[in-house]
């Protein structure tokens, strides 16, 4: 069998960055990957301003119990007088410092009456002053090429008064789910039947990526009806994930169809569990990835093998994220001849130690664990991990965003 991370650099490998950009109102920018580097074309803050409610003095100006008169009232968005000797300016948070104060007093320190301001405390020198560009420095990266935007992103670019970013073009993903058994949900369900869950879930996981889910086709077991949805999908999307009909069963047909429509495939027997069987291959030109049937190992594959190649694909700079440490808190020992990648919470212990505590259901067909869950934690082939043992740990925050 395959190694998992064997497996994992194979498939992050399928795929191509985006080459051409394509501009972005600010506004629309979150979840989008940047194409290019931005930096800052205006120091933040752009000039010296108040930190406090208060006053500017001059410090030679300042002792206890004088009197100074109060030369002026400036507020946010108005520029100050000079300062004179001998006087103070009242400022409000944000107010551009007037030239010749070397401190701000804040109004909790100042009494105020008909004659000026008198200060009960000393200040000292360049106090509760932001200085020009302490923030961000002129010519500075702001953002990263390849970075996913967030809202932070947002709040720094806007302040620069940019309304418009490179972004490379949203990741279009075709799903195929497969199965005569079937059914959407909605619909009337025999005995035998079951509703389709891959299809949603697949499309929120796509989606909390950043990618786009194009178009989404659900094929019966014939080659036919498999072969024109592969077809529909390579000619409609950048990347095609299909579910189910990769293992050995009589009606698993893709890797024949595959093959029928010219794409070579390579079947995996995947050292994990859950989610042995993956196959990879392409059609049109379009990398296909093939996903075992059962929504626990789709998701579990979905999360550790494929989320590094949709990463490579929609351009961003970080591909594979963190395997964090964890201390494993069970009351049995796990292992298995195949890596196995428990569903797990996470915590924290007295020590500060970030612990990891397995559900209590580890099969493939316990699906309620997977919004229990917060992650996978690793347990290595051929090794039994017990509680207070240290293993690798896949938060979902982290590989499936």
């Amino acid at each position: 069998m395959l190694d998992v991370d064997a497996a994992q650099r194979q498939l992050a490998e399928a795929g191509k960055a985006p080459a051409v950009a394509e501009p972005c109102a600010l506004a629309q920018a979150v979840g989008r990957v940047l194409a290019a580097d931005v930096t800052a074309t205006l120091a933040m803050p752009p000039e010296d301003n108040s930190a406090m409610d208060g006053y500017a003095v001059r410090l030679a100006d300042v002792a206890p119990e004088r009197v100074l008169p109060v030369q002026q009232r400036c507020y946010a968005g108005q520029m100050p007088e000079p300062l004179a000797p001998g006087q103070a300016i009242r400022l409000f948070t944000g107010s551009v410092m007037p030239a010749g104060a070397d401190a701000v007093i804040m109004q909790e320190d100042a009494v105020e009456d008909a004659r000026g301001v008198r200060f009960t405390e000393m200040p000292r020198a360049g106090q509760h002053i932001r200085r020009q560009g302490e923030d961000v420095v002129l010519g500075s990266v702001l953002a990263q090429a390849g970075a996913r935007l967030t809202a932070a992103h947002v709040a720094v670019l806007a302040a620069q008064g940019i309304t418009q970013v490179p972004v490379w073009p949203r990741l279009r993903v075709g799903v195929l789910t497969t199965g005569d058994e079937i059914v959407p949900g909605g619909a009337a369900r025999e005995p035998q039947q079951i509703f389709n869950s891959n299809a949603p879930m697949l499309t929120a996981l796509l989606e909390g990526l950043g990618a786009q889910v194009a178009l989404a086709r659900h094929a019966a077991d014939t080659e036919g009806d498999l072969a024109r949805a592969f077809t529909e999908l390579a000619a409609g999307c950048d990347l095609v994930i299909s579910v189910g009909g990769v293992s050995v069963g009589e009606k698993d047909l893709v890797k024949p169809v595959l093959e029928s429509l010219g794409g070579a495939l390579a079947l995996w027997k995947v050292r994990m569990k859950p989610g042995k069987p993956v196959a990879l291959g392409q059609v049109a030109g379009k990398p296909v990835v093939c996903l075992p049937g059962n929504p626990v190992s789709a998701y579990a594959v979905m999360a550790i093998l494929v989320s590094p190649l949709v990463r490579r694909m929609q351009g961003r700079a970080s591909v594979f994220p963190p395997v964090r440490r964890a201390v494993l808190r069970t009351s049995k020992p796990f292992g298995e001849g195949r890596d196995n990648f428990l569903r797990v919470q996470a915590d924290t212990d007295d020590e500060a130690r970030l612990t990891v505590a397995p559900h209590a259901g580890q099969t493939s067909g316990i699906m309620s664990a997977l919004p229990w869950a917060h992650g996978l934690a690793r347990i290595p082939a051929h090794a039994q991990r017990g509680d207070g043992d240290v293993v690798d740990y896949y938060a979902f925050d982290d590989w499936l965003r």
